[in-house]
């Protein structure tokens, strides 16, 4: 795959257009910080240069094929990119009163095969480059249901994002210039399946990027049924590659639980998940699913995930139990893809 402009920082972007740094450094704000990727539209940039530029190098990855808008959740949008591969990928922005998020992916699909995530069905296809990962934030952080405000960004989307590990770190690095986007690292969450590997290198990095783990069952049995990656890295592994990153990166961590009806929502399950969020004073994030059309899982009723949660807090646990929103846009990872691919191909 051929690299774009936005896969580099200013310094390797001047190297690699062979300009001065200043030059590299206006050409980086405009994909980066202002998400304009048309030469033509950069007008700090001589016209000379401009049509240099257009001659010999692409600015960008992402072309925009479907938006999709919530009714239910005001603000609340799903995006689906086709790459310059033919290759399509999701983002979502999530409106939560004055917050804002924006949900990225790393892959284009997952080898991981969660059994009630909708990516894994389209299997995997290959990494995202640095600039397609960064490029999916900074379009969905320069439209208007932003309202100038500045986005939590959440590695939550399609793929493994530490089975991509250099180049998930070099887009952060990007999301975080202070002539980009100029994301503050305690702003920027990576959620992992669980590639304990991953988690061990995600310890020793010198920031305060955020790390999250998608838990969705806490014995061995059950998470292996809904996480496979789980037979490779097993709960107690796992668990001691946390410890890792609790003792060495000193910060705390968000367990995720997709909440399934009659799977993973009973007493029984609350207990055994505070077992292991109390004593690493994990915070717990837990996630109503979001119904998969042919897969086997729907989400509890309201009454029930509180009374999860309210388990959970009556442990002492911290906790918050999501609202459930962008179902009528088909929020949840991978469904879109699938819906627009299945569409371009009937």
């Amino acid at each position: 795959m051929q690299n774009a402009l936005v896969d580099f920082d200013p310094k390797a972007l001047a190297e690699h257009l062979e300009l001065k740094p200043f030059q590299g450094r206006q050409i980086f704000q405009w994909l980066h910080q202002k998400g304009v990727f048309d030469f033509d539209s950069m007008t700090n940039i001589s016209k000379a240069m401009r049509a240099d530029l257009k001659s010999r190098a692409r600015p960008s990855h992402l072309e925009l094929v479907h938006l999709a808008e919530s009714k239910k959740s005001p603000g609340t949008r799903k995006a689906v990119w086709r790459l310059q591969d033919g290759e399509t990928v999701e983002s979502v922005l999530i409106r939560e009163g004055e917050r804002r998020t924006i949900c990225i992916s790393s892959q284009v699909g997952c080898a991981v095969k969660c059994s009630f995530c909708a990516t894994g069905i389209s299997g995997f296809q290959r990494n995202l480059s640095p600039g397609e990962i960064a490029e999916q934030a900074t379009r969905m952080t320069v439209s208007d249901a932003m309202e100038g405000r500045t986005p939590n960004i959440v590695y939550m989307g399609m793929g493994e994002p530490f089975r991509n590990f250099d180049n998930v770190v070099a887009s952060i690095q990007l999301l975080t210039h202070r002539d980009g986007l100029g994301i503050g690292a305690r702003k920027i969450t990576v959620s992992t399946a669980g590639e304990a590997p991953g988690i061990y290198a995600f310890a020793e990095m010198p920031w305060q990027v955020r790390l999250s783990l998608s838990l969705h069952a806490a014995n061995d049995v059950k998470r292996s049924e809904l996480v496979p990656l789980n037979k490779k890295y097993p709960i107690a592994k796992l668990l001691a590659a946390v410890d890792y990153y609790l003792e060495h990166a000193g910060r705390q961590i968000t367990l995720e639980w997709a909440l399934l009806r009659g799977v993973n929502d009973t007493k029984q399950d609350a207990n055994e998940l505070a077992d292991i969020a109390l004593p690493r004073r994990a915070f717990v994030n837990v996630i109503p699913y979001n119904p998969v059309a042919g897969l086997p899982y729907s989400a509890p009723d309201r009454n029930s995930a509180a009374a999860f949660r309210d388990h959970l807090l009556h442990r002492g646990v911290q906790v918050t139990l999501r609202k459930e929103q962008g179902q009528d846009i088909d929020a949840a990872c991978g469904q879109l893809r699938r819906r627009v691919e299945e569409f371009a191909s009937s």
